[in-house]
């Protein structure tokens, strides 16, 4: 489970940040989130893939995280593709899909699947669950909660010898939720087995106001990834336009017991990041303001 960040900009794009797109890889598939104006071209810079982009979810449906969508899909058209895209995001994403390709600038050689979510729903998608949150913007705009299935327990290999079972083929049985049987004694699973693990769980706020909401639904997860428009020298200013302040998020993740918080969506008055940076760790220390490209691998907790 990777996370690169290819856009971390608000508003519009600089020379230094494009505008909002966060690409999550796990196993073969890329899961996209947001993809503002120059995005498939931000894929070439950081080595990845756009083909292998399963689904994109949008946050809401201001330019900066939908503008990409069109040049991203014609794209993927130009370099032969035949799999099925699927994008997601809140009321009004079926709309402008449908006017993107209304359009007639190109007829898609594979199928476009598009979903509206309401907050509080969910999807599977490769393997993990992708739940929308109420977000506080002003336009209508959710939030995204990324979970990992729970993880088998650890198998104890003291409990097995203990119970008389020979190392070798039956400790695979066991770890894959097999009973086996020895000396004409069953041996269940769960007595050589943990309790399950739980998996990876990212958040991500795509803008908003700072909400308690978020704070709760994202309670524990490895990541949380929250936008950082100002700092709170302009709290006010940034919460009129619906979004939050660096010290905000901070507070976001620190009720929320993330293990890392990255603040992302910056204001283009801001070159140099470090003061937002250290304003956030002033409150929550595991911090850091994401640059473009800036990848990150996601380790399991436990």
């Amino acid at each position: 489970m990777n996370l690169t960040f290819l856009g971390t900009g608000g508003g519009l794009p600089s020379p230094q940040r494009g505008v909002s797109a966060v690409a999550l890889q796990y196993g073969r598939e890329i899961l996209l989130f947001d993809c503002g104006e120059g995005t498939q071209r931000q894929f070439m810079n950081a080595s990845l893939s756009f083909m292998k982009i399963s689904s994109i979810f949008i946050t809401h449906l201001h330019g900066d995280h939908i503008l990409g969508i069109p040049g991203l899909m014609q794209s993927m058209n130009l370099s032969g593709r035949t799999e099925p895209l699927a994008v997601f995001g809140p009321a009004g994403t079926r709309d402008f899909m449908q006017a993107a390709l209304a359009l007639g600038y190109f007829n898609p050689d594979y199928e476009i699947k598009t979903c509206e979510l309401a907050p509080g729903e969910a999807v599977e998608v490769a393997g993990l669950m992708v739940k929308a949150v109420a977000a506080d913007h002003t336009v209508p705009a959710i939030s995204f909660i990324i979970q990992e299935p729970p993880r088998k327990g650890k198998f104890s290999k003291k409990a097995a010898k203990e119970l008389g079972i020979p190392e070798g083929p039956l400790y695979g049985k066991l770890q894959n939720g097999l009973s086996v049987n020895v000396n004409g004694k069953v041996i269940e699973p769960s007595m050589v087995m943990g309790p399950p693990r739980k998996g990876r769980k990212i958040a991500y706020s795509g803008d908003t106001r700072p909400t308690a909401a978020f704070a709760a639904a994202a309670a524990d997860c490895e990541v949380m990834i929250h936008e950082s428009t100002v700092m709170a020298d302009l709290e006010e200013q940034g919460l009129e336009f619906g979004h939050s302040s660096a010290a905000a998020a901070a507070k976001i993740a620190k009720a929320a017991g993330a293990k890392k918080l990255i603040l992302t969506h910056f204001s283009n008055r801001y070159e140099d990041l470090a003061e937002i940076e250290a304003e956030a760790q002033e409150i929550f220390p595991e911090t850091m303001a994401a640059a473009d490209f800036y990848s990150l691998e996601i380790n399991y907790s436990e």
